[in-house]
């Protein structure tokens, strides 16, 4: 009976992850910005290259890069949702972090997918509510700072730390969750997981940038020709500029 009950709950968890990793490649960005432009606009191609709310707002416009941002807010929201109706708790954390992976690597485009940042401020919706206002009011300070407003990947590293302090603090201390699932262990886990997913991510982009930037001095170097079509595209306008302000490890 023992043996059974441990093998339905692992098969729960089974379904937990795996439902919220294919939230999490829900394609958000390319269908808005599909609708947006009409099918001219390829957000991972343009801008900075990312599949995120910031480079919709950037370079569709606010009303696109509020869209991306719920949308993929609700996603990781629904993945915990899912994962708890299914596994309970654990199903809530483990779908979370699932949904976060998913976006950042979803399976349909090579595993090369967007940061994860709005997935992450679903998770933590979800499963941290308690915490959500304090996260909130983390990203905006950050926001306000001026040395930062400039290092997107910088306010997202302080925001996770947070984050991930904040849930082993309210795990050690049993303090109340609001709607989310009784703090435990794998709270601080599963923010910490995703934070890590998400700061891989910030380094990819932060290598590509890199990469085209010597593309562009060595196109530079030869004179006319590739390097003008390079400073006149929209990466160089906007393919440097920051994420937007971030909650949670803050798309």
């Amino acid at each position: 009976m023992g043996t059974t009950r441990r093998g339905r709950r692992a098969g729960g968890v089974g379904l937990a992850v795996a439902a919220g990793y294919l939230l999490g490649t829900f394609p958000t960005a390319d269908l808005v910005a599909k609708r947006a432009s009409g099918g001219d606009v390829d957000l991972r191609s343009t801008g900075s290259g990312n599949p995120g709310g910031a480079n919709a707002l950037a370079v569709l416009g606010t009303a696109a890069g509020l869209q991306v941002l719920a949308g993929d807010i609700a996603k990781g929201a629904a993945a915990c949702g899912i994962g708890g109706l299914v596994a309970g708790p654990a199903g809530a954390h483990l779908a979370g972090t699932a949904a976060v992976a998913g976006h950042c690597h979803p399976v349909w485009n090579g595993f090369d997918g967007g940061k994860g940042v709005a997935t992450s401020v679903g998770q933590c919706l979800a499963t941290f509510p308690a915490y959500f206002p304090i996260d909130v009011a983390v990203a905006a300070g950050t926001a306000s700072i001026p040395a930062l407003q400039q290092r997107s990947s910088t306010a997202t590293a302080v925001s996770s730390c947070c984050w991930v302090l904040g849930g082993w603090l309210w795990s050690a201390r049993g303090w109340r969750n609001a709607w989310g699932p009784a703090p435990s262990p794998l709270l601080p886990l599963s923010a910490l997981a995703s934070s890590v997913l998400i700061a891989r991510r910030f380094r990819a982009a932060a290598a590509r940038t890199a990469d085209r930037g010597s593309t562009r001095r060595a196109c530079d170097d030869d004179g006319d020709g590739p390097g003008a079509a390079i400073e006149s595209s929209p990466a160089s306008a906007i393919g440097s500029s920051p994420e937007m302000p971030t909650v949670g490890v803050t798309t």
